[in-house]
């Protein structure tokens, strides 16, 4: 079987796990755990992520980083103290001369107008703002502990704090949501004027709270109704849907995100982070992923037993590019393919000549794109590049 050949290092992007919440939502499937009235271990886990990040430090020698991104959990738990001295250990560690965005994920709060500014000194140019609905019903049902003006003061914070950009987080199909419910929630976003809106279907995950006992959700002919309509409405109102989920203004596009989905590397560091990483001269690209429990992390971090590292097997490569690469609305360049997975385009030809014949890709000598429909039945178009055994 022939070598993976690489003709450079993909961009190079920085993932922060920072776990806790002060309560768990019932329908995340995410690596977060509830404070139940203890103590943030702030300063401990800023010393742990930075010890974590120095065993990566021999695998990226001369990679300048170019995005950043702080999630969770809720990172806006620690306060921005905590946080200037991550960035300032960071920026000690790494070359951020050339990183052009800096997302830290935050919640409504009434104390974000004050402390968004303060992001902004510290270094963050944007902030993903974890709204979900402006509907207090909606949110009560999702366990949400803010409410309707708490999201709507943050998001007036964003626009004043001088931050290069913003995101708002909002779910649709939640339980009891009506069609009317569904797209208003969309019409007060577009109101509110945010350079870009992260928008899903609400989905029930396996071992979460809503898994175990199940909320009612809204019949399938509405879901499609919310999605379609609302979809529409944000295209009217100049925004691009770009990936699957996504929708950005003009140049608001998630940096760090567009990353991930064109199969770049990115480190991840804290509880559960996983990180994927390209080494050229060793021919092959390598999954690492960190102890997911936070306490067990606290113990590890800097050894190598905090670490489960695995190559990304031949036969695995091409599903997992396309499982990034196809989320996208525009799709990826034919070239895309040889560069990030080291593997040439004639591996998955006859897949991608299938995928044509039946309306889900277009296919040209620059470009593969999923159409309208494939994008509906990504999960159909996906499983087709997965290897036989």
């Amino acid at each position: 079987m022939s070598l993976l050949q690489f003709t450079d290092n993909p961009p190079l992007s920085l993932y922060v796990h920072l776990p806790w919440c002060v309560e768990k939502c019932p329908y995340c499937d995410f690596n977060s755990h509830g404070l139940k009235g203890r103590e943030l271990p702030e300063d401990e886990y800023v010393d742990a992520l930075l010890r974590d990040l120095e065993p990566e430090l021999p695998l990226t020698w001369g990679r300048p980083i170019e995005t950043i991104f702080l999630g969770g959990g809720t990172p806006s738990l620690f306060s921005p103290e905590a946080l200037d001295r991550l960035m300032s250990g960071l920026r000690a560690l790494l070359d951020l001369r050339f990183t052009r965005e800096v997302t830290l994920e935050v919640n409504p709060g009434t104390d974000m107008a004050s402390r968004l500014a303060e992001y902004r000194a510290i270094g963050f140019n944007r902030v993903s703002i974890g709204v979900q609905s402006f509907n207090d019903r909606s949110l009560e049902r999702l366990g949400r502990i803010h409410d309707r003006r708490a999201a709507w003061r943050t998001i007036e914070a964003a626009h004043d704090a001088g931050l290069d950009s913003f995101n708002i987080d909002l779910m649709h199909g939640l339980p009891g949501q009506t069609e009317e419910d569904g797209l208003a929630d969309v019409d007060t976003a577009i109101s509110l004027e945010p350079p870009h809106l992260s928008w899903y279907q609400l989905t029930i995950e396996p071992n979460t709270a809503f898994a175990f006992s199940p909320p009612a959700l809204p019949p399938e002919a509405t879901l499609d109704r919310i999605g379609e309509a609302g979809a529409q409405r944000l295209l009217d109102a100049g925004y691009d849907h770009y990936e699957i989920s996504a929708f950005a203004r003009p140049d608001h596009a998630c940096q760090h995100n567009m990353n991930y989905w064109q199969f770049g590397d990115y480190l991840g560091i804290g509880a559960g982070a996983h990180g994927k990483l390209t080494i050229p001269a060793e021919n092959r690209i390598e999954r690492r992923l960190r102890s997911p429990h936070p306490n067990r992390y606290l113990e590890l971090a800097g050894q190598p037993a905090n670490i489960d590292a695995h190559d990304i097997g031949r036969k695995e490569i091409p599903f997992e590019f396309m499982l990034n690469a196809l989320r996208l609305t525009d799709g990826f360049p034919v070239g895309l393919f040889q560069e990030r997975t080291g593997m040439p385009i004639a591996v998955v030809s006859k897949t991608l000549r299938s995928l044509e014949e039946d309306g889900l890709i277009e296919w040209d000598i620059q470009t593969i794109r999923p159409t309208e429909r494939g994008l509906r039945f990504l999960n159909d178009v996906l499983g087709r590049f997965l290897p036989d055994d």
